[in-house]
């Protein structure tokens, strides 16, 4: 479940730092880079802070699949 929220805020904040390049100023695409940055990092580390926040926020994880039933 928490990996579905991630996803979804990842997409939304990119969607929303490009609207607001544009109609505001380009200066918003810096937190579009950070934002690509954080996944990036989380590709190579796979620890992320939004997990962090979510968690402590009581939204709980995915139920994990037994490796036997796979």
């Amino acid at each position: 479940m928490r990996r579905i929220w991630i996803n979804r805020i990842a997409g939304a904040l990119i969607l929303i730092s490009l609207l607001l390049s544009i109609y505001v100023h380009q200066n918003w695409l810096w937190f579009t880079a950070f934002i690509g940055a954080n996944l990036l990092q989380y590709s190579f580390t796979k620890w992320c802070l939004m997990n962090d926040i979510l968690k402590s926020l009581g939204v709980k994880d995915e139920p994990t699949l037994d490796k036997h039933l796979l």
